[in-house]
């Protein structure tokens, strides 16, 4: 193609790159795919066995699956993608403190495990905005800046909610039981 674009799939244009950069592309997109439902799953699941440990294991290999392909397309294209290798080798770095503070189960395990995996599926949707937010319509009107903050704006207050209702996170300024009024100021 002229343009130098090997394919055109709606607005998203792929880079011409090669046979191996398409393949792991395609594998990319699966993986980056799988990572963000079951991590939606795990995030939303009850805190217990089930749901939430398998959504978790699967988020923890298709994590690993989108780092390793961004690593074989940054060294394709070093140039163009080491950024996305950077984001890509954070969020499977975050999964793993993650999932390790939860085996492992050392004091305040809960905020470990719960800050590094959302920090992770973070960087994962920074990834996605930041290489796909100038092709997406409507994104592609936003600042570039808005493509690496608004993940973490949004992502960073729900998080510390999630924390807070599961109990990794205390009440700093109350002895009182989760529910309790708090005693007003004294006077």
């Amino acid at each position: 193609m002229p343009d130098g674009t090997a394919l055109d799939i709606g607005s998203l244009q792929l880079p011409d790159a090669g046979p191996v950069f398409l393949a792991a592309l395609a594998a990319h997109v699966l993986a980056a795919s799988t990572a963000v439902v079951a991590g939606l799953l795990a995030c939303t699941a009850r805190k217990h066995q089930g749901r939430h440990p398998r959504a978790g294991t699967l988020y923890l290999w298709a994590i690993g699956v989108v780092s390793a392909t961004a690593t074989v397309m940054a060294a394709l294209r070093w140039h163009h993608n080491w950024h996305l290798f950077l984001i890509a080798t954070l969020a499977f770095g975050c999964a793993l403190l993650g999932r390790q503070a939860r085996r492992r189960r050392r004091h305040r395990w809960l905020l470990w495990h719960g800050a590094a995996m959302a920090l992770s599926y973070i960087a994962l949707l920074t990834g996605f905005y930041v290489d796909n937010g100038p092709q997406l319509p409507l994104w592609d009107r936003l600042p570039p800046l808005t493509y690496w903050l608004l993940p973490a704006a949004v992502g960073i207050p729900l998080t510390w909610r999630s924390l807070r209702r599961n109990g990794a996170i205390r009440r700093q300024f109350s002895a009182q039981p989760h529910g309790q009024p708090r005693p007003g100021p004294p006077g």
